[in-house]
C-alpha cells in the first residue's frame, strides 16, 4: 500500500458551509433555532440533533437528503421532515443548494416526510386565500411532529398583513426569500418597533404575544414561516382573521 499525498485546502474555497443563524439562547424563543447550508458539488456527511425535530427547506437547486440510509430529493422549495435523533447527510451536485434548517426541542420521533411543492402548491386543500396574499400549508397539522408547522406566504406588492395577530401558544420564524419589504414586531402599540426593512437572507424571530404584520412595498414578496409550539394555523382557528372583521387578533 503506498504513502498517500497531502492536499492544500482553503477555506474560502469551501464546497458546503453551514451557519448557525440563530439559536434559543439569543432569539428570546423557547424551542426554535436555525442554520443555514449552502452546498454545491458536496456532501456533507453527518449531522444528528438528538433533542430536536429538524424542518429542511431548500430554496435554491436540487439537492439529496439521506436519512438513516433513505435518500430524499429535494427539488426547489421541496420540505423534508428529520425525527429528533435521526442521522442525515446532504449532498447536492453542480448547481448550488441553499438549505434552512429549523429545529424545534421535541420529545418523541415521529415518521421522515418529504412534502413536494409541485404536489403541494395547487392543492386547494393546503392554500388559503387572502386579501393580495396565498399562503400555502407545507407542513400542516396532518404531518406527524411534536411542535413544527410550516409554510410559505405570497405577497403581492402594496400589501400588508391584517389584522395584526399574536399567539400565546406558538413562536414563529419569518425567512424572507423572495422580494423585499418591511415588517414589525411589537407588544403593544406603546411599544411599537421602528418598521424595518426585510429582504432576501432576513430572518426575523416572533416570541410569544408580539405582534407581527408583513409589509410589500413595490414588489411582490415571499417568506417562509415557521412554528414551534400548538399546531395550528390562525386563519383556521379564527375566521376573522380571514374576512379581517377585527382590528387585532390573539390566538
Amino acid at each position: 500500500m503506498g504513502v498517500k499525498e497531502g492536499k492544500l485546502f482553503h477555506a474560502r474555497d469551501s464546497r458546503a458551509v453551514l451557519r448557525e443563524v440563530f439559536n434559543r439562547r439569543e432569539s428570546n424563543l423557547e424551542f426554535l433555532s436555525l442554520a443555514e447550508l449552502d452546498i454545491r458539488d458536496a456532501r456533507f456527511p453527518s449531522l444528528c440533533h438528538k433533542r430536536e425535530e429538524t424542518l429542511v427547506f431548500n430554496i435554491a437547486g436540487p439537492s439529496t437528503v439521506d436519512v438513516e440510509g433513505i435518500r430524499h430529493e429535494l427539488a426547489h422549495y421541496d420540505v423534508l421532515y428529520i425525527s429528533k435523533g435521526a442521522e442525515y447527510a446532504v449532498e447536492a451536485g453542480d448547481e448550488a443548494a441553499h438549505l434552512y434548517l429549523y429545529r424545534a426541542l421535541a420529545d418523541k420521533e415521529h415518521p421522515v416526510r418529504h412534502m413536494s411543492w409541485k404536489s403541494i402548491k395547487n392543492d386547494p386543500e393546503r392554500l388559503r386565500l387572502l386579501p393580495r396574499k396565498k399562503v400555502h400549508l407545507m407542513f400542516d397539522v396532518g404531518e406527524e411532529a411534536d411542535r413544527f408547522m410550516a409554510g410559505y406566504t405570497f405577497y403581492e406588492d402594496h400589501a400588508r398583513a391584517w389584522p395584526p395577530h399574536n399567539h400565546t401558544d406558538q413562536e414563529e420564524c419569518y425567512s424572507f426569500i423572495e422580494g423585499s419589504g418591511a415588517m414589525q414586531v411589537y407588544e403593544d402599540d406603546e411599544r411599537t418597533t421602528f418598521v424595518k426593512r426585510v429582504e432576501v437572507g432576513s430572518h426575523v424571530t416572533i416570541p410569544l404575544m408580539n405582534y407581527h404584520p408583513v409589509f410589500s412595498h413595490e414588489e411582490p414578496l415571499c417568506f417562509i414561516w415557521c412554528i414551534a409550539g400548538e399546531r395550528y394555523w390562525v386563519g383556521d382557528r379564527n375566521r376573522s382573521f380571514m374576512d379581517g372583521s377585527v382590528s387585532r387578533l390573539t390566538t
